[in-house]
């Protein structure tokens, strides 16, 4: 039990840490990375206005036929394309990286790179 509330703990002061640096330092759309052990999801937020101006999911119907049949870190990858031509359509050229509580590794660095690589800015 000491070692779930601990992992949690650091999880938690992980995330708290990354947003207060982001909301000190930028005016830049904020794009926040949620990933779980199956899915992932990203969102491109305006924060002083508190909207989505773009957002993409592992689990969305329309992008459904490119994620099957690859791997978690391939579809990070197909996802962050994606999401970089979405927010580019909504006229967003730069963000801010939000990877929560997740460690820059793996799945969503492959996210990053992909969504850099689509034209992003951050």
């Amino acid at each position: 039990m000491r070692a779930i509330l601990h992992k949690n703990n650091t999880r938690l002061r992980r995330r708290r840490h990354v947003r207060r640096r982001l909301r000190k330092t930028t005016t830049l759309p904020r794009l926040s990375v949620n990933r779980t052990s199956k899915h992932l999801t990203a969102q491109v937020i305006d924060d002083v206005n508190g909207h989505t101006l773009a957002s993409i999911s592992s689990t969305a119907k329309a992008i459904a036929d490119q994620l099957s049949g690859k791997t978690k870190t391939e579809q990070a990858t197909i996802l962050g394309k994606e999401l970089a031509s979405r927010a580019k359509e909504a006229g967003v050229e730069a963000v801010a990286f939000d990877r929560g509580s997740s460690k820059y590794h793996g799945r969503v660095k492959a996210f990053a790179d992909a969504a850099r690589e689509g034209g992003l800015k951050f």
